[in-house]
């Protein structure tokens, strides 16, 4: 897999190379800064399942699309955002301006598209699909931001399209660019979402308990925009002094105190106890979907991999 990396890192920076010098810098900005490259690797590893062959051209171009979206859209949340710095580095938007990170992210979001069509139509539809369910998801969050009423379903919906989707299609895509059946493809297509739906509520659960140090911003970051995930949603669904002080807190900007209060209110009460409980679905999904795949060291590691995530934050 580290050779697989290289060449992803490789066909990353080449996929974002243009004639303007200018574009070229500002487009593989955050491709320089480093990343886990995860969609690539789902691409990857479900192109492997059965086979634990060397990943194929395709599968590296494939996991590439996916890397490419996923990137255009970081550059876009930190507009919205207003981020000024994201994996130890400026942020687009704070190096060159708003104007010029939109712009570079709706690049990066083309680029993908461009390499999803030289895999052909299927890949084509399947990544503009995909694209649209970001944005779906992310529209779902924010027409809830400050909602303390906020379902839990449309919570679990935002992530589906915001996160999940992305790894679901960088599954798929693997499993299509590889001829998987299609009862295999579909099995991979399960396991990415599933495994994104941990991935996010994880990532949700690490906002709160996580130090200011750790998370490089500041914990809590997510309330403090208004944005209530699970662990915050199932605090204060409970009956109790806790949850009715958290709500009368919310709402609204927080200032630094009223965020240290609700951080240590949502810390130590079920709230989050009872959102790790609730991923744990989400990893029984997996390893059902794992079920249905080949036998060998792909779908063995696959098996792992989400209950080792939610691991991550259950101990």
């Amino acid at each position: 897999m580290d050779t697989d990396r290289q060449r992803v890192e490789d066909a990353l920076l080449a996929s974002v190379r243009t004639p303007d010098a200018y574009l070229t810098e500002i487009a593989s900005h955050l491709i320089s800064a480093g990343g886990k490259r995860l969609r690539p690797v789902f691409t990857i590893v479900a192109s492997q399942v059965g086979n634990d062959e060397p990943a194929s051209e395709n599968a590296i171009a494939g996991g590439i699309s996916c890397e490419l979206v996923h990137l255009g859209s970081l550059y876009h949340d930190d507009v919205m955002d207003e981020s000024t710095t994201r994996r130890g580095v400026d942020t687009v938007n704070a190096k060159w301006g708003n104007l010029q990170a939109i712009l570079a992210g709706d690049y990066l979001l083309a680029k993908a598209s461009e390499i999803a069509a030289s895999l052909g139509t299927e890949v084509a539809e399947l990544l503009a699909r995909t694209i649209g369910y970001l944005c779906q998801g992310q529209i779902e969050e924010l027409r809830h931001t400050y909602n303390v009423s906020r379902p839990v379903d449309a919570y679990l919906s935002s992530i589906d399209g915001k996160t999940a989707s992305l790894y679901s299609t960088a599954a798929r895509i693997g499993g299509i660019v590889a001829g998987h059946s299609r009862e295999v493809i579909d099995a991979l297509t399960a396991y990415g979402t599933a495994y994104g739906m941990v991935f996010q509520i994880v990532d949700d659960v690490l906002d709160l308990t996580a130090t200011d140090a750790q998370l490089g911003k500041p914990a809590g970051h997510d309330m403090e925009e208004g944005v209530y995930t699970l662990p915050v949603l199932h605090t204060l669904a409970e009956d109790s002094t806790a949850s009715k002080e958290l709500r009368s807190i919310l709402g609204k900007p927080l200032s630094a105190e009223e965020r240290g209060k609700v951080l240590d209110i949502v810390r130590s009460n079920g709230g989050i106890e009872s959102a790790i409980t609730h991923a744990q679905v989400f990893v029984d999904n997996a390893e059902r979907a794992c079920d249905q795949l080949p036998s060998g060291t792909t779908t063995d590691a696959m098996r792992k991999a989400t209950a080792a995530l939610l691991a991550s934050v259950s101990h």
